[in-house]
């Protein structure tokens, strides 16, 4: 098998909605990527509290997991202007400065007419200073192994999109399944060093199809059949300063 390398790169500005493949992207020490789950949708339970943010888990904010309508949602973000652009079906149904109240305002205006079934309360963007809304407390990058989806795919004898798994980093070549077997060690990709931290445990939201906004498949249940537990990926800690590049190689304990 040739040598592993760094297949693609992803971000997900906004918690739960479309994520931006990247050719590059800065990393710092013990950070998320940059502008990476900086925003999030609260679903109604008002827990977030800006001057003193802290980790909630994911079932308090609009994600696929539960509102798998979320996917209908084309979100287009712009990182210098914090400007949020939404289309549905090709059209913008509404855009805003999500640093502005009357940016965030018009978005959760949209948002609460879209999601009426789904809501629990009146939409409210949240953010806060270094703050990330990631499904874990620590600032780690997702990795997942396309190998690993080209084996499970195998086994399910169905397409299975790599965006169902919503990862920072999508690596090829390496052996199916031996992410795991990197779990405490340290790997490089390019210049940049990782410490590959644990599992990544699935839910619901892997079943979700990210074109579609249809369940269409059963993952952690088909993962629990045939693995016996519902994992797939790894988390990382970045360890040093400096550019991931698409395309970098992998090096490897």
């Amino acid at each position: 098998m040739p040598a592993p390398y760094l297949e693609s790169i992803y971000r997900f500005p906004i918690k739960g909605f479309t994520g931006e493949s990247l050719d590059y992207c800065q990393v710092f020490t013990d950070q998320m990527l940059p502008f990476d789950r900086i925003y999030a949708v609260e679903n109604g339970s008002n827990r977030f509290d800006p001057e003193d943010p802290q980790y909630l888990p994911k079932i308090n904010f609009l994600m696929l997991m539960r509102d798998e309508r979320v996917a209908l949602l084309d979100a287009r973000f712009d990182e210098h202007e914090h400007r949020l652009e939404i289309r549905v079906g090709g059209k913008v149904v509404t855009k805003g400065d999500l640093r502005t109240k009357i940016g965030r305002d018009l978005i959760e205006q949209f948002l609460a007419a879209f999601f009426k079934s789904e809501l629990r309360g009146a939409p409210k963007i949240v953010a806060a200073e270094n703050h990330n809304f990631s499904d874990v407390p620590d600032k780690w990058l997702h990795m997942v192994n396309l190998q690993s989806i080209r084996d499970l795919e195998r086994i399910t004898n169905q397409k299975i999109h790599p965006l169902r798994f919503r990862a920072n980093l999508y690596v090829d070549n390496l052996p199916p399944w031996s992410e795991f077997d990197l779990i405490g060690k340290s790997i490089e990709i390019g210049d940049i060093q990782l410490e590959v931290t644990t599992r990544t445990t699935r839910c619901e939201a892997t079943n979700v199809d990210p074109e579609k906004a249809q369940r269409d498949l059963s993952i952690p249940s088909q993962l629990m059949r045939s693995f016996g537990h519902s994992d797939f990926g790894v988390y990382a800690a970045v360890k040093t300063d400096g550019q991931l590049n698409q395309g970098d190689q992998l090096t490897l304990p």
